[in-house]
């Protein structure tokens, strides 16, 4: 490595390399093809930052000229959150090589980016959608670009970003070096992505799919009317740490982070609704630690990078078993320990029988008995006082809409056209319907 990219190195305090960097980064310097995977947190982004800034470091020029600085590295990632964490290692190790990069992403001005990106910039690290909208407005060009890096690979194909890096890739120099990494590969994957790659390398640090050994798996099985009152005794019981917490809506992120902020736990909560700038905010606060909890939904689940982690909680069990990997890997990172805590409920079976094959992980489920009572009724203590709770809960206004009834308005699911079976139709309870709301009855006029 160049003197400039180890001084930055020595400043992050590294001074030995992890074995996915140690496999591959050679061949990347070497000019290869490489399709790598490696569990997260094992400094999977500098493997290839690294030896690309290398590769790139003699292209470094302080010339005003545009023409000074084509695109010559693209590096794509699935999430906004996890473009600007690749971007931040970008500038930190390469910050004494003169190269200049930037990061686009949607929720953000796009003149902005626009213009910056008039100005001459040779790494770009991006999203797919706003790459396209950005590719539409005639302000990037590829054709001196040299490297292509796909990050969480198998997440961009999952989020249906195939269509969109195929066109991105149709767009790209046919001869150019192409990198793949993620933590979790499926052989679907590796044959789609293998049509990008010539002759690659296959790089594994580890088992396919596997799991860090520094975090500890706790499964807690609890009745679905009780996950609330249970992560609320858990977290209260917890020592005050920062903790992670995961779950598989934006709508469900939101009312679990009310939930904790109405019993007084300090906590934020991120997810694709969210303004970006708001987002990034939430994120730095968290990083910062002024926010004690997080709630998110699985955009935070790829690339969040924060030291010394503690805990990861499933508030749901996810439903890809990839996501398990990803999300409890935000914990125990770099060799330090960590705790993965997830509630299980009975609909919850089948999903967590596919978490145990695919990350290859015994499952032990535990009863989760603290603060509870044999009726699971919360026990009162000094920590967290249920009824106190509830009746703050109970007194919030509805969520900004306006009800003519007393109980918060409940948004319904449409049902299907499908005809339903006489025992389902027996089983649906009657209503009467305000009479606020009948239609006038007309009179009927006499022949």
């Amino acid at each position: 490595m160049d003197e400039k990219l180890i001084k930055s190195l020595n400043e992050q305090g590294y001074n030995a390399a992890t074995p996915i960097q140690t496999k591959a980064i050679p061949p990347i310097l070497l000019g290869r093809d490489v399709m790598a995977a490696a569990q997260t947190g094992t400094g999977k982004t500098a493997s290839f930052t690294l030896p690309i800034l290398q590769r790139l470091i003699h292209y470094a020029n302080n010339s005003m000229s545009p023409a000074k600085h084509p695109v010559r590295c693209l590096i794509l990632t699935p999430t906004r959150e996890l473009a600007a964490q690749v971007h931040d290692s970008v500038s930190t190790y390469g910050k004494y090589i003169g190269l200049r990069s930037t990061v686009l992403f949607g929720g953000m001005p796009i003149d902005q980016q626009l213009t910056q990106l008039r100005l001459g910039i040779e790494i770009v690290v991006a999203t797919p959608g706003r790459l396209l909208d950005i590719e539409k407005n005639k302000a990037i060009h590829f054709s001196l670009l040299e490297f292509l890096i796909l990050d969480e690979a198998d997440r961009m194909f999952d989020m249906g970003f195939l269509p969109d890096i195929t066109k991105i890739i149709g767009l790209l120099p046919k001869k150019r070096q192409t990198l793949l990494f993620s933590a979790t590969y499926s052989d679907e994957i590796a044959k789609v992505a293998s049509k990008w790659l010539t002759s690659p390398i296959r790089v594994d640090a580890s088992p396919p799919n596997s799991l860090t050994k520094t975090v500890n798996h706790t499964f807690f099985e609890i009745s679905s009317s009780l996950k609330i009152k249970s992560i609320l005794t858990f977290l209260m019981d917890s020592p005050k740490s920062q903790s992670l917490i995961f779950c598989n809506t934006k709508l469900g992120a939101d009312r679990l982070a009310r939930d904790l902020i109405t019993a007084n736990i300090q906590a934020a909560v991120i997810h694709g609704d969210r303004a970006q700038a708001d987002r990034l905010a939430t994120l730095d606060k968290f990083k910062n630690g002024e926010v004690l909890v997080l709630v998110a939904t699985d955009i935070a689940a790829r690339g969040l990078d924060i030291e010394n982690m503690p805990l990861v909680i499933n508030f749901d069990v996810p439903s890809n078993p990839e996501d398990y990997v990803h999300r409890v890997g935000r914990t125990g990172r770099a060799g330090s320990r960590g705790e993965a805590v997830t509630f299980v409920t009975d609909p919850d079976d089948q999903n967590l029988h596919a978490i145990e094959k695919f990350a290859k992980l015994k499952v032990e489920l535990k009863a989760f008995n603290r603060g509870l009572d044999n009726t699971g009724d919360a026990v009162k203590n000094d920590s967290f006082n249920s009824d106190s709770y509830i009746s703050r809960r109970k007194s919030l206004p509805p969520n900004n809409i306006s009800s003519l009834f007393s109980e918060p308005y409940k948004e319904k699911k449409l049902q299907s056209h499908k005809r339903a079976s006489s025992r389902s139709l027996r089983l649906v309870p009657k209503k009467e319907i305000p009479a606020l709301f009948l239609p006038p009855i007309e009179k009927r006029k006499e022949e």
